[in-house]
């Protein structure tokens, strides 16, 4: 899970690696959904962390429950090689 949390806020030449909240949001999810850091409920905990983050940034939540539930098993049932295509989405989801 430190690696998870770490990654989001890395840097290459003194730049943040993913310089917005809403990408460091998307990526903190898809990450925890698609790494299994925990034995089990890693959706549900990476949906929680992924308001948490939110909030912490003073950004509006603007996902229903069960908008939040698709997305989770949109990110869990996706092909790995569709990353960055799942991070757009939720970047685009939560700029709208």
């Amino acid at each position: 899970m430190d690696s998870i949390l770490n990654n989001i806020e890395q840097t290459f030449g003194g730049e943040s690696l993913y310089k917005t909240p809403e990408e460091k949001a998307a990526h903190l999810l898809y990450f925890i959904i698609k790494d299994h850091p925990f034995t089990d409920g890693n959706k549900r905990i990476g949906s929680f962390l992924f308001l948490l983050y939110l909030k912490s940034q003073n950004f509006p939540i603007k996902f229903n429950e069960n908008g939040l539930i698709a997305l989770a098993l949109l990110v869990a049932e996706s092909n790995p090689n569709q990353k960055d295509i799942l991070i757009r989405l939720i970047v685009n989801l939560l700029i709208d």
